[in-house]
């Protein structure tokens, strides 16, 4: 375990930002993050993940901790589920596969999402009708403060769409260091409610979809939408969805009928960010080596050398033309550092 100075953070970021850490350092295990933390308590820290969920615009005047811990279990089961304890620095998309091969039930709709297990819980990232919420029990997260372990259940999470404590209340306070998930071993819940799963599986003549059926249609999907972010720097959706009340919603509906909206309560209804951008027409367009996917207009990309601070002036540009269109605000889903 050694720090280093001015590190480049160029390859710790999908978006392939050239930013560097004023020092940084890899933590394997409990003890060592313990250790770094204590050591350095005065040193204003940075915690990193899997870098898949952040935009740099700025070198990081601070000490980077990358959180490298690995190591899945099963730690319970019975009849019908297990309870598989995954460490924060597994890939996410790996733990999926994981799953999967072991024919448990649950987190096969978000097979390809990039990014960590221990960043999961904190977006309570979500895809194709299903959440992190739907299967997490509980996390392990560690005081940065007192280097105490806390456990976090589900109901302490207070999950929202693309929300949780970690982002508000206990926000930099906590490293999550592993992750329980409950997932089922018969009786499969096969979700298949949104319209693309359900045409790639008739594509590929599939009636009665196993997991892996599943997992594939997702995986088959995401890549006809979304460059991998080792051939062109992206961070996945970089919007919400937005959630505006039926009340809104009715008078805009109006004006632009052909709109799509989800239902998501008796008052709300969700609109795809995807669909407003793409009508407002940034969907393929460029701004330098910065600019938004030919594919999928929610994806932010960065065409080669683009800086965070050229990515986030074309975040600002689509979110100010789509509230001047349509008057509604889409927010970034992903963190601006």
């Amino acid at each position: 375990m050694e720090i280093q100075s001015n590190f480049s953070l160029k390859k710790y970021n999908t978006f392939g930002i050239e930013a560097s850490a004023k020092q940084f350092v890899a933590v394997h295990s409990i003890n060592e993050l313990k250790t770094v933390l204590k050591q350095n308590k005065n040193e204003k820290k940075f915690i990193l993940g899997g870098g898949s969920n952040m935009l740099l615009t700025k070198d990081i005047d601070a000490l980077v901790i990358h959180i490298d811990l690995k190591g899945k279990k099963i730690i319970k089961e019975d009849d019908d589920f297990v309870w598989v304890e995954s460490q924060a620095g597994e890939t996410w998309h790996d733990f999926v596969l994981y799953t999967i091969d072991n024919n448990f039930g649950g987190l096969e709709n978000m097979s390809l999402i990039p990014g960590n297990v221990g960043t999961t819980p904190v977006q309570n990232i979500g895809a194709y009708g299903t959440e992190i919420k739907d299967t997490f029990v509980s996390c392990e997260a560690m005081n940065i403060e007192t280097q105490e372990m806390k456990t976090f259940d589900k109901a302490k999470c207070n999950f929202g769409y693309r929300e949780s404590i970690f982002k508000h209340e206990v926000k930099d306070q906590y490293i999550i260091t592993s992750v329980i998930f409950k997932l089922t071993k018969r009786n499969h819940k096969i979700n298949t409610s949104y319209g693309d799963i359900l045409a790639e599986l008739a594509k590929n003549n599939i009636s009665e979809p196993t997991l892996k059926d599943v997992s594939n249609a997702v995986i088959a999907i995401r890549q006809s939408k979304l460059p991998d972010p080792k051939e062109l720097g992206n961070s996945g959706s970089f919007f919400k969805n937005p959630i505006i009340l039926k009340s809104d919603f009715e008078k805009i509906h109006q004006k632009f009928p052909e709109m799509k909206y989800y239902e998501v309560s008796e008052t709300e209804v969700k609109v795809p960010a995807g669909w407003l951008i793409e009508q407002a027409g940034f969907k393929g367009k460029r701004f330098g080596d910065a600019g938004v996917h030919k594919n999928q207009a929610l994806v932010l990309v960065n065409y080669g050398n683009a800086t965070g601070q050229e990515i986030l002036a074309v975040s600002k540009e689509v979110q100010k033309t789509v509230f001047e269109t349509f008057g509604i605000n889409i927010e970034a889903e992903v963190n601006v550092i």
